[in-house]
């Protein structure tokens, strides 16, 4: 369960303290103390004498004849923070490090170039990847050595960062012309298996039986008993649950339902769901959804809340909708800057403790409620005196509880003697009370940066909910959170920056940016018709058709065509813990395209299917988010819901909420309004042809180009939705 991790760390400097110091941050310090990223100022104290990825390391590599060591991880990275404790940290490995290498330190949210690159080696050299990740390297960022997690001295067949070093010295003083071999043969079978992504297959070979084939893999790695798919550990992947609610939508196949809510269903009630402070831990470390890995992410939050948004219009059933509702809950109170955008994530541990923030004992439940509620809270949430971790896990908490139900809180209330109705009240009383007593305790490190592309999966979680509840509170946070980055993470001639943080914005975005930027947009405008974020979604749109497409016009490249030449330039369209940018892209040029009545803006997502068809066709579960595009591509299903004219009626308004209470994911709708600003007739010529009447309002529904004579009432609505 636990590992050691860091002592405190220093208080960085103020920035007057900061520019004081020399350029290589002087005796204290190393240069990572002029780093915006936290992960980076984490090892601003090191031993270590870390530089940024950037010119001046590669340079000194070149100078001083050494190869560099490149670290990568992020700030609430747990075995990152181990590896830091047992070597980093080590002035013995420090000084070994130091002389043999040029050693750099790479953020992955901030550099997922950096990061894709690198770990597409450690995965082609070792078989698995992961994060810390260690890849050593010429000065021509070329790689010869790649692995994870490595402590100071080697044990149980796992080699340590000493016996690691003074291998590498070796090779790189006796075997140089084989490590410079190695390097170039290493570069160039990357690059080409990198380039062959994309590379063929025609959209014809991707339709329903490539939907069939998915539900098929994913049904045969379903486990019917916990939820979720696969064995320990597990993840959300909540953009698979999303794919097959549309599966069960276009087919009816129950399975396929069934899936969805046994998996939102065990994990809201496991150990991996907050229960006292709401949101999704990073991942389950056992199949049951008990033990998490006990991080949060902000892209796990908004992709599980666009999942149990989109369950709830499909099913009815409450429990997701509150679910969804909890989960922002947690955003909006613990993740959300002043400014309006959404940090990156919260850690693990605390108090060097994994889990220690989040997990009680038997003893401080009863010394803190009542005798009566104790006794229910503890039999409930399943505590034991020993506590309830699996034996199996390693336990340094002794006692230590992690708050999970077995079954929904109306199925158990019998069994305890409680009134189905009245229970949940009881239960959420206590709840307070736990999280007031929780706040008190020493927090998780908060890694404060807002990042472009997960605040665009946000804006978009938010927007559907916003829709499908017809919550005006979470229409406002997403625009928010939108006008934030549109005003602060673009430069003066519209590009996008990655990160911003206190007060500075900066670094190359990258196609993640721009399409789950281009989504959430999207997603926003659907919820408050205002022209202004359907124009920014299209300016994206044209950014990324200009900026990150090939000649060939085969997919999206992850960089831009004037970033950062690194060892290739990737192009991926299969789906991680995060859906790739290529299957967002996808999803968002379709919905722009059916909107606005775009064509070229269509054709864009198109060609992107046809790039992938073959590798989504070999493999199509791990491209849910692909296949989810792909559902709204075949086109027999979609529809183009028009409201022309005023909004502001009753009349108006009920149909309107009954259009967005649906579960429709091949529906779009558009506001006509009056008076279109004068841009909107060349960029969106969708919005012109429908013409609103004289003070009132008529709703067109087209399906397959046709479009049904225009209805004025919900009743005339209702049958051609």
């Amino acid at each position: 369960m636990s590992s050691p991790v860091p002592h405190q760390r220093p208080e960085l400097p103020s920035a007057e303290e900061l520019a004081a110091l020399p350029p290589d941050g002087g005796p204290k310090w190393n240069r990572l103390v002029f780093e915006k990223s936290p992960y980076l100022q984490q090892h601003a104290a090191n031993p270590v004498n870390w530089y940024p990825w950037g010119g001046e390391a590669f340079e000194k590599a070149r100078q001083e004849d050494k190869p560099v060591f490149l670290s990568v991880g992020y700030s609430t990275c747990h075995w990152c923070h181990v590896m830091e404790h047992e070597s980093f940290e080590d002035p013995e490995v420090a000084r070994a490090m130091n002389e043999a290498f040029v050693c750099v330190k790479v953020d992955r949210e901030e550099r997922p170039d950096v990061d894709h690159v690198y770990m597409t080696v450690t995965q082609a050299l070792t078989g698995s990847g992961g994060w810390p990740m260690t890849v050593i390297m010429t000065p021509e960022k070329k790689p010869f050595f790649a692995g994870t997690y490595f402590p100071k001295d080697s044990r149980y067949g796992r080699p340590g960062m000493m016996d690691l070093i003074e291998h590498i010295t070796t090779l790189w003083h006796e075997q140089r012309e084989k490590v410079l071999e190695s390097a170039a043969r290493i570069s160039e079978e990357i690059g080409k298996i990198a380039g062959s992504a994309g590379a063929g297959g025609g959209d014809e070979s991707l339709g329903t039986e490539t939907l069939d084939q998915a539900f098929e893999e994913f049904h045969s790695r379903f486990d019917p008993m916990h939820g979720g798919f696969g064995g320990r550990p597990k993840f959300p992947v909540p953009h698979n649950l999303s794919f097959l609610l549309r599966y069960h939508a276009r087919t009816g196949n129950k399975d396929a339902l069934r899936m969805v809510e046994r998996t939102l269903t065990a994990m809201r009630l496991g150990g991996v769901f907050d229960q006292v402070g709401y949101g999704l831990h990073r991942y389950s470390t056992d199949e049951e959804w008990l033990v998490p890995h006990f991080e949060k992410m902000l892209y796990d939050q908004a992709l599980l809340a666009i999942a149990c948004v989109e369950a709830w219009q499909a099913t009815g059933n409450c429990f997701y909708g509150r679910m969804a509702e909890e989960i922002f809950a947690y955003v909006l109170r613990d993740m959300t800057s002043p400014e309006g955008g959404f940090y990156s994530a919260e850690d693990a541990d605390s108090e060097g403790e994994e889990g220690k923030f989040y997990v009680w004992t038997v003893e401080e439940i009863r010394s803190l409620l009542d005798k009566e509620d104790a006794e229910m809270y503890i039999k409930l949430y399943n505590f034991r005196e020993e506590g309830n971790f699996r034996e199996e896990a390693t336990q340094r908490l002794t006692g230590a509880n992690i708050p999970h139900l077995k079954v929904p809180l109306e199925e158990v209330a019998k069994e305890l003697g409680e009134e189905p109705g009245e229970l949940p009240g009881r239960v959420e009383s206590i709840r307070e009370r736990l999280f007031d007593v929780r706040e008190k305790r020493v927090h998780p490190f908060k890694d404060d940066k807002i990042l472009t592309d997960w605040n665009g999966l946000m804006i978009a979680a938010l927007s559907k909910a916003a829709r499908a509840f017809d919550h005006a509170g979470y229409a406002e946070a997403a625009k928010k959170a939108a006008d934030f980055v549109l005003e602060r993470l673009r430069t003066p001639d519209g590009r996008l920056l990655k990160r911003y943080r206190h007060g500075e914005a900066g670094l190359p975005a990258h196609l993640e940016d721009y399409a789950f930027l281009a989504w959430g947009l999207t997603e926003l405008y659907e919820a408050v018709f205002e022209w202004k974020y359907l124009d920014a979604a299209l300016g994206l749109a044209e950014q990324m058709g200009e900026r990150f497409r090939g000649p060939d016009g085969k997919g999206f490249f992850q960089t831009a065509a004037d970033s950062e030449q690194l060892v290739f330039r990737g192009k991926d369209a299969q789906d991680g813990a995060i859906p790739s940018g290529n299957s967002v892209a996808c999803m968002a040029l379709l919905r722009l395209g059916r909107i606005t009545g775009r064509k070229d803006v269509e054709d864009m997502a198109h060609e992107t299917l046809s790039a992938f068809s073959e590798a989504v066709g070999k493999f199509p579960s791990v491209h849910s988010q692909m296949l989810s595009a792909l559902d709204f591509a075949i086109g027999d299903r979609t529809q183009e819901i028009v409201f022309a004219g005023e909004l502001d009626g009753p009349e108006a308004r009920r149909m309107v909420k009954r259009v967005r209470s649906r579960f429709a994911p091949g529906s779009v709708t558009v506001h006509r309004p009056a008076e279109l600003p004068e841009e909107a007739h060349a960029k969106a010529p969708a919005l012109v042809e429908k013409t609103p009447p004289e003070g009132g309002l008529y709703v067109y529904v087209c399906q397959n180009f046709t479009c049904d004579r225009p209805v004025s009432t919900e009743q005339e609505l209702t049958p051609l939705l």
